[in-house]
């Protein structure tokens, strides 16, 4: 296994990713989008975990700096909300990625999916509604909320993996979402978790100290197994 940050930009802004190679074969590459507060140890566990099974992955970097969200909440808050603003250019950082993924050795760039938590969720999302030529997405208690640039065919399977009780995301927005990924022609699925609030793949969310924001072990387990089976549905 391999690290190493790739240094990049987007409209005149340094970012920092990093890249997590698999030290030998890879099955597919697989872009990581971080929650609101940007790339951590959270994230980069994750893309450890897939490299170990063959999949190289890109932990992106899109607000060029990280947060500590149990001091910096509102600052992370404050900048989530701010890239949230203008969908059409996060699309755009969004796409920028994709490329930034296919340049990396080893990229087979019929070979890409792309996941992302919390708000990584609604700009993998927002990725696969923008037409995106990838084998997949998938979002992790992620934001459902429509964008207000005009959709595209959605060429990407999708998965969406969400807790019932997300104060973020109630039922209609569930309902909303899956209405929408019909519509568009989607290979699409969502996946319920009961008794399962917000943030329940991070062991650290009740420190941002909001109801229904919490880790579960059990969401988190049985969501990640269903990305296991997902990947080797896209990659084999």
């Amino acid at each position: 296994m391999s690290e190493r940050t790739i240094s990049h930009s987007f409209q005149g802004q340094e970012l920092h990713s990093v890249h997590v190679g698999t030290g030998g074969a890879v099955r597919g590459t697989v872009i990581i989008v971080p929650t609101f507060c940007g790339v951590s140890e959270l994230e980069l566990g994750f893309a450890r975990k897939l490299a170990d099974r063959g999949f190289a992955c890109l932990v992106a970097d899109l607000w060029g700096k990280s947060y500590n969200p149990a001091t910096e909440r509102d600052a992370a808050f404050g900048h989530m909300t701010e890239l949230k603003s203008d969908r059409a250019r996060l699309r755009d950082r969004m796409l920028d990625l994709v490329e930034v993924a296919k340049a990396q050795d080893g990229t087979d760039p019929a070979r890409i999916a792309a996941i992302g938590y919390c708000f990584g969720g609604l700009c993998v999302l927002d990725l696969a509604r923008s037409g995106a030529d990838i084998a997949g997405v998938a979002s992790f208690h992620g934001l459902f909320d429509a964008p207000d640039f005009a959709p595209q065919p959605i060429k990407s399977k999708v998965l969406a993996l969400h807790g019932w009780n997300d104060p973020m995301v109630p039922p209609d927005a569930v309902v909303a979402l899956a209405k929408e990924l019909t519509e568009s022609g989607a290979d699409w699925q969502i996946h319920g978790y009961g008794h399962t609030g917000h943030a329940f793949t991070n062991p650290g969310a009740a420190a941002l100290g909001i109801p229904n924001v919490d880790f579960s072990p059990t969401a988190s387990r049985r969501s990640w197994a269903a990305l296991q089976d997902y990947l080797d549905e896209l990659f084999g």
